[in-house]
């Protein structure tokens, strides 16, 4: 039996041709391959895949946090500067608190790499006891962003290293990382000894 929380982990990948089937969807299966890896919790998936539309993405949001119970929802898609990018907006319009820490962090670790990414919008939010954060299209912008630059000098923390603390903080389950895939941070007063 396995010692750790059971977590649901909601995982919205907004695209319109690969919702209506023109391309095989890749952020879906990028989010479950790198959560799989670095959580030791027991994880049910609530997986779904819908068109760049605000009302749906806003709906689905909802439905995720309200109704499936979802303790964290990770967004993939939809957060540029185009026409169709509106994951951003349908996430803060089911807000109840603000997390900007999270996209202010996303967008310094693609610094490294590009400098388009100022034009990404990626914001997190608080929905009740759910942490949403919205993440880049790329699955390898979605495990840089996750994970961070361990090997940068300095090294530049992943943004999922702030996520089990944050969820605790909301009342959610304790999740644990494996730290070779990322290392978890909470203060000492907040680590709860191993069970085994």
């Amino acid at each position: 039996m396995n010692p750790h929380d059971p977590v649901r982990i909601g995982l919205v990948s907004t695209s319109d041709r690969a919702a209506s089937g023109v391309y095989a969807d890749q952020g879906i299966p990028a989010l479950q391959d790198w959560l799989g890896r670095a959580l030791r919790n027991p994880i049910h998936w609530e997986p779904r895949l819908i068109p760049d539309e605000q009302p749906r993405i806003s709906a689905t949001l909802c439905e995720l946090v309200d109704e499936a119970k979802c303790d964290l929802v990770l967004t993939t898609g939809g957060t540029g500067p185009a026409p169709r990018d509106v994951t951003p907006e349908a996430t803060l319009a089911v807000a109840h608190k603000l997390m900007p820490g999270f996209g202010e962090q996303m967008r310094q670790i693609s610094l490294a790499f590009v400098p388009t990414a100022i034009l990404s919008r990626q914001v997190a939010v608080i929905r009740g006891q759910a942490l949403i954060i919205n993440l880049p299209g790329q699955p390898k912008a979605i495990a840089e962003t996750l994970q961070g630059l361990p090997d940068a000098a300095p090294p530049v923390p992943g943004i999922f290293a702030a996520v089990p603390y944050c969820i605790d903080l909301i009342g959610g389950p304790y999740l644990e990382t494996d730290p070779a895939v990322c290392k978890a941070f909470r203060p000492k007063s907040a680590v709860r000894p191993p069970r085994s």
